[in-house]
C-alpha cells in the first residue's frame, strides 16, 4: 500500500544517491590514497595550494618539495603528503 510505495521510493532514492555521489567520492579517495602511497623522490607534483615542485625527500607523513632555487641553492618546503594533489609527468616543470 502507501507505506510500501514510499519505502520503495526511498530505497530507489538511496541507490541513486549512492551511485551518483557516494561511490564516485570513494573512488577519488582511493585514487588519492594510491597516489600518496606511490610518491617518490624525483616526482613532479602539484600541491593543494597550486604550487608546483619536485619531491626531494619522502617519509611516512611528510614530503619535502623543491619549489625554486635562490643563488643556486634549492628552496624546499616540508608538507604533509595529503597536500599533494597531482603527480605530473616528468619534465613538466622545465617545460613551463
Amino acid at each position: 500500500s502507501t507505506l510500501d510505495r514510499s519505502s520503495a521510493a526511498s530505497d530507489v532514492y538511496k541507490r541513486q544517491l549512492y551511485f551518483l555521489m557516494i561511490r564516485p567520492q570513494m573512488k577519488r579517495q582511493k585514487e588519492h590514497r594510491n597516489l600518496i602511497a606511490a610518491l617518490a623522490k624525483g616526482d613532479e607534483v602539484v600541491t593543494a595550494g597550486g604550487m608546483l615542485g619536485k619531491v626531494t625527500k619522502v617519509n611516512d607523513s611528510y614530503v619535502t618539495v623543491e619549489v625554486s632555487e635562490l643563488a643556486d641553492k634549492p628552496v624546499e618546503i616540508i608538507m604533509q603528503k595529503s597536500s599533494v594533489s597531482t603527480v605530473l609527468p616528468k619534465g613538466t616543470i622545465k617545460a613551463l
